[in-house]
């Protein structure tokens, strides 16, 4: 069915992608390099570090996978470094560097997916041997629900900074109350607060 209607499986996955990641970065727009690096749920997650952990993720996916070297030195995944070190930004990396990153990673991804046939079979070294190999197909099924698992992530710490919400710019996806969020949010408080 999606062949007569002239969407092949790669590229609708591909379009998939790319929305998921531009949301996410895309939340780091127009915040201080504090807000950036702010740890704001009990797990430290921040925004500047799950745009780091995705452009990590995609390099090795895109390109270790498919034995296509992307030449990025990423020393949080080195042995001895500190556990979850591509999900947080250290003193000594900045935005720009780390934007940088994601948008090497994904010339580097992009240049995979329009390279390989969707079936095109490649390797995940760090998965159990028993379903290790893959196809490109595979592999953007994973990283498509991957990005945007992390884009609702960055979606949450994003309203707690400062209340934009939404898969684009304005939101355009999301029902906004007329009266605003605060009386909404107090009925549901309401209705919850009935099944203590």
């Amino acid at each position: 069915m999606m062949r007569r209607m002239g969407h092949e499986p790669k590229q609708t996955l591909h379009r998939y992608l790319v929305i998921g990641r531009d949301s996410l970065v895309w939340k780091l727009e127009g915040l201080s390099e504090y807000d950036q690096r702010r740890p704001l749920l009990a797990t430290g997650t921040n925004l500047l570090g799950l745009v780091k952990h995705v452009a990590s993720v995609a390099l090795g996916y895109f390109g270790d996978t498919f034995g296509r070297p992307h030449g990025e030195t990423l020393p949080w995944f080195e042995d001895g470094a500190e556990p979850n070190a591509d999900l947080w930004v250290g003193e000594d990396e900045t935005p720009e560097q780390i934007l940088g990153l994601y948008e090497r990673a994904w010339a580097h991804a992009d240049a995979t997916i329009e390279e390989l046939p969707v079936d095109a079979v490649g390797r995940v070294p760090w998965w159990p041997d028993e379903r290790a190999e893959v196809t490109l197909h595979t592999v953007l099924v994973h990283m498509a629900t991957e990005v945007h698992r992390h884009a609702g992530h960055a979606d949450a710490v994003r309203e707690l900074i400062d209340g934009t919400v939404g898969l684009r710019r304005g939101g355009d996806n999301l029902w906004v109350p007329d009266e605003g969020w605060g009386p909404h949010r107090r009925r549901l408080e309401t209705i919850a607060r009935r099944f203590r």
